[in-house]
C-alpha cells in the first residue's frame, strides 16, 4: 500500500522479505459473523453475490451519516490542477482546515479514490453525472503520467505528476535501470489501481472507454514467476531456492528479475494478505495461471511430504509452531494440474476457534481485498470464511486479553499529531513464544506469521469498517462504541486515522486509502454489497469465483 510502502512491508509478504524472513531473495529470474443489509428481503443473488444483512434502519442510516462527512473530506485531498488524490491531510488537534498536506500518491490511493467515486455515486451522495467526471478527470491525468506497462511507479507528486523517488526527496531524472523507488512498480499497489478501473469501468459507463484503455495496457505477467517448480516448497536448482510458481512483490524497470544479484526482488508468498488482488486479477485476465493460487502459502508451510525436499525453508520460527494441518493433494481446475498445498490453520490458544493468520496480525491484510472480491459469498469453505474468523480474533485479543473497551487493528497513522505511521496488527505478543525452539511440548502461541512486526496500541477505525462485510453486528458496534468513548476520533469529516484505547490519544490525520476504504465499506453495508457486485459483473472476476468456490480450507 502507499503509506505501507514506507514501512518497507509492502502489504506483509514485502514485510518478510524486510524482516529475511519469507521473501527468499531472487537472483536469476528472479458466532458474531453473520452476513451482512440493504435489501433485506432480498432471497436472491445477483452474480453469486449474497444479499446483506444484519443492520437496523436505524443503524443504516447513522453508517449513512458517516458516509456523507467522510465525502467531505475529498474536496480538500484532491488537487484541483492534476486530480490526483493525495496521501494523506493532517488536521493537527482537530483543526478546522488542513494543517499539513501529503502532497504526493500512489496507485493503491488512485485505485481507491476511484471506488470511494463509485461508492459516493453509489450511496446517492453524487449524482452518477458528477462522479463520472470526477472519474474521468483523474483518469485523464493517469493517462499523461509516467507508467511501466500501464503500472504506476510508486510516488507521484500530485501538483504536477512527476514520478518521485521517495515523498520529499525530489523528482526522479528519469525511470528505469535502478533499484529504487524510481523504477520500481508495486505489485499490490497496482493491484488495487487495477481494481479501481474495474469499478469505475462498471459503474460509470462515462469512463468505461478510458478505464477499458488504461486496464488493457497491463500485463500481470510480469509481477508473476514463471519459473520451473518442484513438489517442494522451492525449487533448489535456482540459486537462493526460490519459491516459483509465486507473485514476485513488483517490478524494476529495465531490471528483470534475472538481472537481480542483490536481492531485491521478493515473492509475496502469503496468500491470506492484500496482494492476493492481484493474483485474482492476473488469473482473471489470464495473464497468471492457477499455479499461483496452489503455490502462494496460506499459512508457512512445513517441508513438502518428499524425501528430496529437505531444502524446504524451515518456518518454525513463526507465531504458531508446530501447527495443525495436513498436505492436500489439489487439482487445478484449468491445467489438470496436480498441487501438494498445505491446508492447515492456527488456533486462538484455549479456545477451539480456528482461523488462518495473516503476516503481521493486521486487519487490512486480511479483509482489504474483501471490499471488491465477494470472498463472504464465493468464498464460504476458504476465504470467506476465513474473513469471518479473523474478525473474532481481532474483537477476542483486543477486549479479552489486552483489556481495550474497542478493537480493530490494522496499520494506520500514529495516535498523535506528527504525522508518522506504523503497522499495527494482532500478533498476539501477550501469548508465549519461542521462536525456532518451539516443539510441541512448549508450542509458539502468536496469534499472527511474524510475532515481531505489528505493534498493539493503536485501534483504528478502518479496520471496523472493512470488517461490516462479514461481522456486521460486531463492527457496527464497535464503531459506534468508538465515536462514544473517544469524542476526538471523530470530526466534520469523519473519523481521522487512529487512536490508542489506553490513553485516548488521537492522531488527526486522514489517508485517503483509509477514507475510501470506509466509504467502500458502507457502500457494501448499504447498498446490498455493491461494490462487490461491480466487480462480480465484470469478466474478470470469473476466475475469484472458481478459485474460492473449490476450495475447502482446513476450517
Amino acid at each position: 500500500m502507499s503509506n505501507r510502502t514506507r514501512l518497507g512491508a509492502l502489504a506483509a509478504s514485502a514485510a518478510m522479505a524486510a524482516a529475511g524472513l519469507l521473501a527468499i531473495p531472487a537472483q536469476a529470474h528472479a458466532p458474531d459473523a453473520t452476513s451482512g443489509s440493504g435489501s433485506a428481503a432480498r432471497t436472491t443473488h445477483r452474480g453469486g453475490v449474497a444479499p446483506y444483512t444484519g443492520l437496523t434502519s436505524a443503524q443504516r442510516d447513522k453508517l449513512m451519516a458517516i458516509a456523507r462527512d467522510s465525502w467531505k473530506f475529498y474536496a480538500d485531498d484532491v488537487d484541483p490542477h492534476t486530480h490526483l488524490p493525495l496521501d494523506n491531510l493532517t488536521y493537527a488537534g482537530g483543526s478546522a482546515t488542513p494543517t499539513d498536506r501529503g502532497t504526493y500518491t500512489s496507485s493503491a490511493n488512485v485505485g481507491w479514490y476511484l471506488m470511494a467515486l463509485v461508492s459516493a455515486s453509489d450511496l446517492g451522495i453524487v449524482s452518477k453525472a458528477t462522479a463520472t467526471h470526477l472519474a474521468n478527470q483523474t483518469l485523464r491525468e493517469v493517462s499523461s503520467l509516467d507508467r511501466f506497462h500501464g503500472f504506476l511507479f510508486q510516488w507521484y507528486d500530485t501538483s504536477n505528476g512527476h514520478v518521485l523517488l521517495n515523498p520529499g526527496q525530489g523528482d526522479c531524472a528519469s525511470t528505469g535501470g535502478t533499484f529504487d523507488n524510481c523504477s520500481f512498480v508495486s505489485n499490490v499497489d497496482n493491484g488495487l489501481y487495477a481494481a479501481g478501473l474495474v469499478e469505475a469501468r462498471q459503474a460509470f459507463p462515462g469512463a468505461r472507454a478510458l478505464a477499458d484503455r488504461l486496464s488493457r495496457q497491463m500485463d500481470f505477467s510480469i509481477f508473476y514467476d514463471a519459473r520451473a517448480e518442484t513438489h517442494c516448497n522451492v525449487n533448489r536448482d535456482i540459486p537462493g531456492n526460490q519459491p516459483t510458481g509465486q507473485m514476485y512483490g513488483g517490478y524494476y524497470k529495465g531490471s528483470p528479475p534475472e538481472t537481480d544479484t542483490g536481492g531485491h526482488y521478493y515473492h509475496n508468498g502469503a496468500l491470506y494478505s492484500d496482494p492476493r488482488i492481484s493474483a485474482y486479477l492476473g488469473m482473471g485476465r489470464h495473464e497468471m495461471p492457477g499455479n499461483v493460487w496452489w503455490r502462494s502459502w496460506r499459512e508457512l508451510p512445513p517441508p513438502a511430504p518428499f524425501a528430496d525436499c529437505a531444502d524446504d525453508p524451515d518456518f518454525s520460527w513463526q507465531g504458531q509452531w508446530p501447527m495443525e494441518g495436513s498436505w492436500q493433494n489439489i487439482t487445478d481446475p484449468q491445467s489438470g494440474k496436480t498441487f501438494p498445498v498445505w491446508e492447515g490453520h492456527y488456533r486462538y490458544p484455549g479456545t477451539d476457534l480456528t482461523y488462518i493468520p495473516p503476516f503481521a496480525g493486521g486487519m487490512f491484510e486480511a479483509l482489504m481485498v474483501n471490499q471488491v472480491v465477494p470472498e463472504t459469498s464465493w468464498g464460504t469453505h476458504s476465504f470467506g470464511l476465513a474473513d469471518k474468523r479473523i474478525v473474532q480474533v481481532q474483537k477476542r485479543y483486543a477486549t479479552q486479553q489486552l483489556g481495550y473497551p474497542v478493537w480493530g487493528m490494522s496499520p494506520s497513522s500514529t495516535a498523535d499529531d506528527t504525522g508518522g505511521y506504523a503497522g499495527y496488527g494482532v500478533a498476539g505478543k501477550a501469548f508465549p513464544y519461542h521462536g525456532a525452539g518451539a516443539t510441541t511440548a512448549d508450542p509458539n502461541l502468536r496469534l499472527a506469521q511474524c510475532s515481531d512486526c505489528a505493534d498493539e496500541s493503536v485501534v483504528t477505525p478502518h479496520a471496523s469498517f472493512i470488517a461490516l462485510d462479514p461481522a456486521p453486528g460486531a463492527a457496527y458496534r464497535n464503531i459506534m462504541k468508538l465515536k462514544q468513548l473517544f469524542p476526538d476520533v471523530y470530526g466534520s469529516r469523519g473519523f481521522y486515522d487512529a487512536v490508542n484505547p489506553t490513553t485516548g490519544a488521537v492522531g488527526h490525520r486522514i489517508l485517503v486509502l483509509d477514507q475510501s476504504m470506509i466509504m467502500g465499506s458502507i457502500d457494501n453495508a448499504l447498498r446490498d454489497r455493491a461494490l462487490q457486485r461491480h466487480f462480480a459483473a465484470d469478466h474478470v472476476s470469473a476466475m475469484a469465483r472458481l478459485y474460492l468456490g473449490m476450495e475447502h480450507m482446513s476450517l
